[in-house]
């Protein structure tokens, strides 16, 4: 597995965690979430490019 597989991972895990269905989360609304999906999204797009 390579630094990107591991990141998309984690970022994936961190994007479930902050979804605003959990009892710790609800109260958060859909910003943490967002702002991870986007981070989510670049990152999976330099892995595909393979500039990670």
């Amino acid at each position: 597995m390579g630094l990107g597989t591991i990141l998309l991972i984690v970022l994936l895990i961190i994007l479930v965690g902050g979804l605003p269905v959990f009892p710790h989360s609800r109260s958060w609304g859909y910003g943490p979430s967002g702002i991870v999906g986007t981070i989510l999204i670049v990152v999976l797009i330099l892995v595909l490019l393979g500039h990670i």
